[in-house]
């Protein structure tokens, strides 16, 4: 039997570690969910306004999404908004595809 080399490096596999470990959590599918459905750069008061969770919480939850550049922290003035980076999302299909070891949808 042949042994054939992971097609997927040791930093990869971290990236993509990282990525669904960020996922793992509810409240931080709903932050991006929220985020991407408005469009729009938002600040965590915002969103605080919006989903039922408290400040620090909310925060916390997007500096772990920003760690995997799922979002982007825009400095305006003494505040931070956060955008969905669309780019890093539209991404992670692809990921998806690697681990299970497809190219161009098809099983290698």
């Amino acid at each position: 039997m042949k042994k054939t080399q992971p097609s997927i490096t040791e930093d990869q596999a971290r990236t993509y570690a990282a990525w669904f470990k960020a996922l793992s959590d509810p409240t931080r599918i709903r932050l991006l969910h929220l985020l991407a459905a408005e469009a729009r750069p938002m600040s965590v008061g915002e969103l605080v306004e919006r989903v039922p969770i408290g400040q620090s919480t909310v925060s916390h939850h997007l500096r772990t999404l920003a760690d995997v550049r799922f979002v982007l922290p825009e400095k305006q003035g003494t505040s931070t908004r956060y955008a969905v980076n669309r780019t890093c999302l539209t991404v992670f299909p692809e990921a998806v595809r690697a681990i299970l070891g497809e190219e161009d949808g098809r099983a290698r």
